[in-house]
């Protein structure tokens, strides 16, 4: 039975193990009352070697099987041989696959990365950010991707962030091992979520990815190295920026900033 104040909850992220990094808290917390919850994987094919792993993230959090675009990781071409990276992929297909899963799905709100590529700027951040944005408005209307299902519209769009204030000890970790870190103002956070009684379940799915968690720059690999308490410190709050989709209201006889 659904809980009437968690919404439905889409997932949509570049790579097997941001879904739990980003966003593991909010989907453990929609899935343990009830609500639907699923994630959209834009990178790596169904049978390379992370596939496994985010099916057994994804069981954790409770959001079902893996959904996955299909497309190769920018920094890795054996996530999906034969496949175009996600960041040549033509933005027109890549963003009708995407749609394809928005309406199958139809989930009330969809979560996914921020402008600047969620803390590290990776290319396939940025990318599944701009498609994300095109899909979500595109899903809704009638005329766009006719083949890809009924319309849908959900009801807001979600970008999993960091601020300059809030990024605390993560951005000193990943400095550390020669990361970059990007952050966005302050004012850009619009929700902070405290999901620390969900942290255990966060880190059971983070930890599923065991290939990042094994090496050493990788954020599942920082984290598993860390006490517990500081650990939990930094995986029990996700902030957010909400950019909510469709017309917005304004003046109905001129243009206004």
């Amino acid at each position: 039975m659904n809980h009437p104040s968690l919404p439905s909850l889409l997932g949509v992220f570049a790579h097997p193990d941001d879904e739990s990094l980003l966003a593991g808290g909010v989907l453990a917390q929609h899935h343990a009352v009830g609500a639907r919850t699923a994630v959209v994987t834009a990178t790596w094919a169904a049978d390379s070697l992370r596939a496994p792993e985010l099916a057994d993230a994804l069981a954790v959090l409770g959001a079902g099987s893996p959904r996955l675009l299909g497309y190769g990781d920018a920094r890795n071409p054996e996530s999906a041989p034969g496949q175009p990276r996600l960041v040549d992929a033509p933005l027109d297909e890549a963003i009708g696959r995407l749609v394809a899963h928005i309406r199958a799905f139809r989930p009330e709100i969809v979560v996914t990365h921020d402008a600047v590529g969620q803390l590290t700027g990776h290319p396939d951040h940025v990318r599944t950010h701009q498609i994300t944005l095109l899909a979500v408005e595109a899903a809704g209307l009638e005329h766009l991707y006719p083949e890809a299902g009924a319309p849908w519209q959900p009801s807001a769009l979600y970008a999993a962030t960091h601020s300059e204030a809030g990024v605390g000890r993560l951005g000193t970790l990943l400095d550390r091992v020669g990361k970059s870190v990007f952050t966005v103002p302050n004012v850009y956070v619009t929700t902070t979520v405290d999901v620390s009684a969900w942290a255990g379940v966060k880190w059971s799915a983070i930890l599923a990815h065991q290939g990042e968690v094994a090496r050493e720059r990788p954020l599942p690999g920082i984290l598993a190295r860390l006490p517990e308490s500081e650990r939990n410190e930094i995986i029990s709050v996700e902030s957010f920026t909400r950019l909510t989709p469709g017309p917005v209201a304004g003046d109905p006889s001129r243009l206004l900033p």
